[in-house]
C-alpha cells in the first residue's frame, strides 16, 4: 500500500499566500492603532489594480 499522493494546486497556494499577507497587514494595522485596513491598502496587498489600469505586468502575481 503506497502513501497518500500530494497534489499541489498553484491557484490555491497563491490564494493562501495572499490571505496570509492580508492577515499580516491587518495585524500590523491593529498594532499601529488603526481600526481596519483601508480599501486602497487591501487592494495593494491583494495586488489588484484600480479600474482602467492597463499595465498587465503589474497585475502578475508570479514572483521571480
Amino acid at each position: 500500500m503506497s502513501g497518500p499522493s500530494v497534489v499541489q494546486d498553484p491557484v490555491a497556494l497563491a490564494e493562501i499566500e495572499l490571505c496570509g499577507e492580508l492577515m499580516i497587514e491587518a495585524a500590523a494595522a491593529d498594532l499601529a492603532g488603526d481600526e481596519r485596513l483601508s480599501v486602497a491598502r487591501i487592494d495593494e496587498v491583494l495586488r489588484v489594480a484600480p479600474p482602467g489600469w492597463q499595465d498587465t505586468d503589474a497585475l502578475s502575481c508570479a514572483r521571480a
